[in-house]
Parts: structure tokens; sequence; C-alpha cells
């Protein structure tokens, strides 16, 4: 009886948490994390399935010895119109998994600004939020898988293109290096940590909220400019690639001494540009 009387405290508590109009007014920061949680887990698992999928249909070997990314090839019997919306919703479900951890602070300064106004609908705000955010990266997918489908054609029609890929792969990661050091990077990141600032209450309407999220979308992507083309010259379905851009991405987020982080990073990421070049060249 005793068990009972105490699982019944424990479910009356429960209601009445989610029945208090304040707390449906203001959503659980509990709720959040854990929606949070499960979506990164879930884009986790269907990336990793998406690249093991696509690896099991084979490689193409091009002239200088690297390996073209069947992400840009369309299927047997697929559309253009279907291969490229495959890619850009596994594009879309990528980003997810690689931004969430760094997006879910931007989020939680968000609804601090939004509860100060003590106004309704925060759940539902952060989620506008959030998909205004990944509306901006979907749209950098497009454009991703225009430009790639673009390049691959003519690198197998240019054998010249071709065999220059391998030096071409690390001067792009030298450049991004490079990028790391710039103010137009310090300034968008700056941007992604500080919005918006601190103490500053921000109106809970739906259309400040999508303009929100496309103003952090825009930022974090400038920002990832030169860590997202890292991974699209080394392989946009290279898991191992993948893990790494993110892994920099969001430590250079969540790092307590910011800069250094950031330059510390792009020293890393020049001496392995100058090393693939150096290697390309038959140097190294």
């Amino acid at each position: 009886m005793s068990g009972m009387a105490s699982m019944t405290r424990v479910s009356d508590r429960i209601i009445g948490r989610f029945s208090n109009p304040q707390n449906r007014n203001q959503g659980s920061p509990r709720a959040f994390f854990c929606v949070s949680a499960l979506v990164f887990v879930a884009s986790v698992a269907l990336t990793i399935v998406w690249c093991r999928s696509m690896s099991a249909m084979g490689r193409m070997r091009m002239p200088g010895g690297w390996i073209m990314s069947m992400a840009w090839m369309r299927m047997p019997g697929q559309s253009w119109f279907g291969a490229s919306g495959s890619f850009v919703g596994m594009w879309t479900v990528m980003m997810l998994a690689m931004m969430m951890p760094c997006l879910v602070p931007m989020l939680t300064r968000y609804r601090r600004a939004v509860e100060e106004t003590g106004k309704t609908r925060l759940g539902r705000l952060t989620a506008l939020v959030g998909s205004g955010y990944f509306f901006v990266w979907t749209v950098f997918g497009v454009v991703t898988y225009a430009l790639g489908v673009a390049l691959s054609r003519l690198e197998m029609q240019q054998l010249a293109l071709a065999r220059a890929v391998p030096i071409s792969i690390g001067v792009v990661i030298l450049i991004a290096g490079l990028f790391q050091f710039t103010s137009f990077k310090a300034r968008h990141l700056a941007c992604c940590l500080q919005r918006p600032e601190c103490g500053r209450t921000m109106p809970a309407d739906t259309a400040t909220a999508w303009r929100h999220g496309l103003r952090l979308g825009l930022d974090c992507s400038y920002c990832c400019a030169g860590l997202m083309a890292i991974l699209l010259v080394m392989g946009v379905m290279n898991l191992g690639a993948m893990a790494v851009v993110a892994a920099l991405i969001n430590v250079e987020r969540l790092a307590p001494v910011t800069m250094r982080v950031v330059q510390a990073i792009g020293v890393l990421v020049i001496a392995s540009g100058s090393f693939l070049i150096a290697r390309a060249a038959g140097i190294a």
C-alpha cells in the first residue's frame, strides 16, 4: 500500500507540473533538452545509415588516385529531381547531427530572452527558431548539391582537372585554415555566441522567432564556411571527416577561450593542408 501511495504522489506531482498554466506557458527546460537530445541521437543514427549505404554502392576511382563521392551520382532509375531531393534531405539530417550541440546554447539564450517577456508558446517559438536555422543550412545544401554535380561532371570529362584534384584538396584545406584568422570569421562567431545579447528581451511572436532563426543560421554558416569546405573536399559521406569537422565546429563554440581555440584549429588545418599539397606534389 505504501508503494501505491508513493506512485500516486509522484503521478500527482507530474500531472500538476504539466497542468500548471505557467509551465505550459513557459515550456519545460527539461523537455527542451530531452527533445534536443532525441533529435541529435536520431539524426546521428540516420546519418551513419546514409553514409554506410552510400559506401556500399561502390567507389569511383579517378585519375590522380582519388575517389569521387557517390553523393553526386544518380542511382539507376533515379531522376535528377529524386537524387537532389534525397541529397538535400540527408544533408539536412547531417546538419542536425553536426550542429545540434552548438545550437542548443543559442536556443537556450533565446528562450531566456523570451521568458522575460512573460508571453506564451515558448516551446513553439523555440521550434520555429530552430526551423529557421536549419532552413538556411538546407538552402546551402541545395547550392552545394548543384555545385557538386557540376564539378563532378567536369572532373569526369576533363582528365587534367581530375588529376589536379588531390593538390586542389590541399589548397582548399590550407585556405580554410587561413580563414580561421580572419576578422570575418571572428565577427560571425561572436554573433553566434552573443545573440541575443545578455539581458536583452525579445518579442515573443512567430515573425521575430523565424527571423532570429534565419540570422543565427546565416551567422553560423558564414562562420563554419572554412570547416565545411574541408568536409566537402574530403568527402561529404566520409564519416571520419564528418566527425572531425563536427568536433572542431562545436569545440570552437563551446571552449572557454574561444579565439585561442579558433586560431589553434587554424594552425592545425594549415599544417594538414600544407602536408596534403606536399604529398600531392611528390615532396612528402
